[in-house]
C-alpha cells in the first residue's frame, strides 16, 4: 500500500480566460455614432446657407428661440426654412448660370434665356424666338429643349426654401376664334405646363405659389407688339411669400391664377397678318391698331 501512488485529478476550464463584460458593444456603438456624425457633416456641406444658418441656429438654442428656427408651416409640404435674403440671390444666379452653360445646347439658347434680380426677385426669363424654341407655334405643348431647360433648373431651384411663380407672355397677334381659346388662355396653359414640368423634376410640393397668364398685357418690347420676344414664361424666385400679385389688371384666385380680360369693346378687332401664333386669321397684312383688342 505504501507503494501506491496517489491518483491525482486535472480539471480544465474551457472558454476565454475571463469575462469581457461587453466592451466590444461599447467600442463598435462608439464607431457607428462617429459615422453617423461623419455622414451628417457630409450632408450639411452641400446644403444651402440658409440651412446651414437655420441647423445651426438650432443647436445654438433647441428650445427654439434663436433667430435662425424652423417656420410655422409644417405639415403643408412647404419650406419649414426662412426664406433667403436678398443679397444671396447674386450667388443663386451665379449658380444657376453655371448649370445652365453645362447643357449641351445652352449655346443655342443663350440669347434667349435670361436671369436677372428684379424688385420681386429673380427671374429667369424664356423668350422665343421666330422659330418657336420653347412651344409649337400657337400651341402649350412645349419643346425636348424646354423640357431639358426647366429639368436643369427645377433641381437648383428645388434647393431654395422661396416661394415660386411662373408666368406665360403672348404677342399681340390674335389667337383665332377657336371655341373662345385665345391669348389669354394660351398665356395660362403655356405657364401651367412650365409648372407641371417642374414640379415633375425638382420643385417641393407647394413651392409654386402663383400660376399666372398675362397676354399680351405686359410686351417685353413696346415698340413692336408683334415681336418674338413677346411670347415667354418666366420663372419668378420670389424674395417673400406672395400674398397674390399687386401689379394693376391681374387677379390672384387659389393656386392658379391668370389676369381677368376686361371687356371687349364695341367694334372688332381688324384681322393681325399670319405669323407668330398658330391660327392666327389670314389676309393682307394690315397696320396695326392703336390698342390691341381684348381677347375672350
Amino acid at each position: 500500500m505504501a507503494d501506491e501512488q496517489p491518483i491525482i485529478v486535472i480539471k480544465k476550464k474551457g472558454g476565454h480566460a475571463g469575462h469581457h463584460g461587453g466592451a466590444w458593444k461599447v467600442a463598435y456603438a462608439d464607431f457607428v455614432t462617429a459615422m453617423m456624425a461623419f455622414f451628417m457633416v457630409m450632408w450639411l456641406m452641400n446644403t444651402t446657407k440658409p440651412v446651414q444658418e437655420a441647423i445651426s441656429g438650432y443647436f445654438r438654442d433647441p428650445n427654439g428661440t434663436a433667430s435662425k428656427k424652423g417656420g410655422s408651416q409644417d405639415g403643408k409640404g412647404s419650406s419649414a426654412l426662412d426664406p433667403m435674403k436678398k443679397e444671396d440671390f447674386s450667388k443663386v444666379k451665379e449658380q444657376l448660370m453655371q448649370q445652365l452653360q453645362k447643357m449641351a445646347n445652352f449655346d443655342k439658347l443663350k440669347n434667349q434665356v435670361s436671369i436677372t434680380l428684379t424688385d420681386e426677385g429673380l427671374k429667369i426669363e424664356m423668350r422665343e424666338d421666330s422659330k418657336g424654341v420653347f412651344f409649337e407655334n400657337g400651341d402649350a405643348k412645349p419643346t425636348p429643349i424646354l423640357g431639358d431647360l426647366l429639368t436643369v433648373l427645377s433641381e437648383e431651384v428645388g434647393k431654395l426654401p422661396n416661394p415660386v411663380s411662373i408666368e406665360g407672355h403672348t404677342d399681340s397677334t390674335q389667337y383665332a376664334n377657336k371655341g373662345g381659346y385665345g391669348n389669354w388662355e394660351l398665356s395660362t396653359d403655356r405657364a401651367n405646363m412650365a409648372r407641371k414640368i417642374m414640379e415633375a423634376h425638382g420643385l417641393r410640393p407647394n413651392q409654386v405659389v402663383q400660376v399666372r397668364g398675362f397676354a399680351d398685357n405686359d410686351l417685353r418690347d413696346v415698340d413692336h407688339p408683334s415681336a418674338p420676344e413677346n411670347r415667354r414664361v418666366t420663372v419668378l424666385i420670389q424674395y417673400n411669400l406672395a400674398n397674390g400679385d399687386k401689379r394693376p389688371g391681374t387677379v390672384f384666385n387659389g393656386t392658379i391664377g391668370s389676369i381677368q380680360a376686361p371687356p371687349p369693346p364695341a367694334e372688332a378687332a381688324p384681322a393681325e397678318s399670319p405669323g407668330s401664333e398658330k391660327g392666327a386669321a389670314k389676309g393682307p397684312e394690315k397696320p396695326e391698331p392703336a390698342k390691341a383688342a381684348a381677347k375672350e
